[in-house]
């Protein structure tokens, strides 16, 4: 099939619609000849490089300038409305003029891209994209149908964070209440007698001892501390999160939840409704009785400010959360020390698995330049890696950056072990769907009847004619 004729039928197939770019194809060109403007004007190769977030900026155009004069080229980045891009992209291809030859995109859309003809399977000439760069997960961002389709650039996916000088005095309250031989099941903290003594430095030591255990490897060992925390004035409650959204939620059935396999691109690997599943809804259900959120009235935003005010022990967050405490702290609205852990099992029998999204770069199948654009693509993810948090407030899924962050290495560790979420697009609605599925059993639903119904749901989507 010839090109035009095959853009025309690409254009068919994901019925594109106007060009949204700043309002008008007209403005996205002017863009790019203004940008073309500002670059050197004696070289003769030109890379065009699309992006949608402007807090990519600072390092797309950093690395942009420092590839180029290293290898004698343009590199024009270009960004974009987030608003239908891949459309926009096509109609951009389709005019065949200044086209992106490379390009920043979301893993779940790269089965869109890669059908349509807007992503090809990369040339790693560099050999970056493997186990040696990257974990897990972010090879298997990229995979579609066995094949390599881009290359991994950052990551998001949510773990645990909380407030360690709140921790610490509950270690020290089960500390006291221990060495007074009072049991877990006995009286409640405020019935210990006044004038009991314990020694200090055996207090000490047996606090720092129950503390160094107490970051929850369990559900349960939230809820004990739950039950037993006399917790200081202000505390409003000991674990708050976002629970009307999916992203905050899926670690509870991650393990045992299948669609699409670990690349999250094969139709035949779907398995929704199990034992493990409904036992890990009925634990998440049980979690609505201990900390009563309204799900109707409550948002990241909100919950991270009541962590950041001091209200809660406990929360779930994506990887803004370091970059936030530590501007509170500087800023002195933060007092308290804080820590970062994994998501804890959903039980001792129960496992659980963070779902996580990661931005990519995917080479355009219609590039004249498809061996810089590979080149400048692994530059990108690699070479500069290191700058990327610092330019960008993001997490690089490249294995060596970020070395030196503790914070942010949690993020990493439980980023190598989450689940991508699905690229096929039979499955598009999956987050929406899932996000129902979670809304009807924290209200109470019947478990059973809402699993099997979104069973029903995505294997009817995803069967083959």
């Amino acid at each position: 099939m010839r090109l035009k004729n095959r853009l025309l039928a690409v254009a068919i197939v994901l019925a594109m619609t106007a060009a949204v770019i700043y309002g008008s194809t007209r403005e996205m060109r002017q863009e790019i000849e203004e940008a073309v403007q500002l670059t050197w004007t004696n070289w003769e190769d030109t890379l065009y490089f699309w992006y949608t977030d402007d807090t990519m900026t600072n390092y797309v155009n950093s690395a942009a300038v420092s590839f180029g004069e290293r290898e004698g080229v343009h590199v024009i980045p270009v960004l974009v409305s987030g608003s239908e891009y891949l459309e926009t992209l096509n109609r951009a291809s389709l005019d065949n003029e200044q086209l992106p030859d490379a390009y920043i995109i979301s893993h779940d859309n790269l089965e869109k891209a890669y059908l349509a003809g807007l992503a090809e399977e990369i040339r790693d000439v560099e050999e970056v994209c493997n186990s040696s760069h990257f974990p897990a997960a972010a090879l298997n961002s990229i995979e579609y149908q066995g094949k390599k389709v881009a290359y991994p650039l950052s990551f998001q996916t949510s773990v645990l964070v909380y407030n360690e000088t709140y921790l610490k005095e509950w270690a020290r309250q089960a500390a006291r209440k221990e060495l007074l031989g009072i049991s877990k099941d006995g009286e409640a903290a405020e019935d210990i007698p006044e004038d009991a003594v314990v020694d200090e430095a055996e207090l000490t030591a047996k606090a720092e001892e129950i503390f160094q255990r107490a970051v929850p490897d369990t559900l349960s060992d939230i809820l004990l501390i739950a039950d037993d925390f006399d917790a200081p004035e202000g505390v409003e409650g000991i674990m708050k999160w976002d629970v009307s959204d999916i992203f905050y939620n899926y670690w509870i059935v991650g393990r045992y939840i299948d669609v699409g396999g670990e690349a999250g691109d094969r139709v035949d690997k779907i398995s929704v409704y199990n034992n493990q599943t409904v036992e890990c809804l009925k634990a998440y259900q049980a979690l609505n009785q201990f900390f009563s959120i309204e799900a109707d009235s409550i948002d990241y935003e909100s919950v991270v400010q009541d962590f950041l005010d001091g209200k809660t022990v406990f929360t779930i967050a994506t990887s803004d959360i370091v970059a936030r405490v530590e501007k509170a702290r500087e800023e002195g609205t933060f007092t308290y020390d804080y820590g970062i852990a994994m998501m804890p099992a959903v039980s001792d029998t129960l496992e659980s698995r963070s779902m996580s999204v990661t931005n990519t770069v995917a080479i355009n199948g219609y590039s004249k330049n498809k061996e810089l654009a590979n080149k400048f693509a692994a530059y990108l993810v690699n070479e500069c890696a290191g700058s990327f948090y610092e330019k960008t407030g993001k997490v690089s899924a490249n294995l060596a950056s970020e070395s030196d962050n503790g914070a942010l290495q949690i993020f990493k560790q439980e980023y190598a072990e989450s689940i991508p979420l699905p690229k096929m697009m039979a499955t598009g609605n999956y987050w929406l769907l899932l996000e129902r599925l979670f809304s009807k059993v924290w209200n109470g639903e019947d478990i059973t009847v809402c699993v099997q119904e979104l069973d029903s749901l995505i294997s009817a989507q995803t069967k083959v004619p």
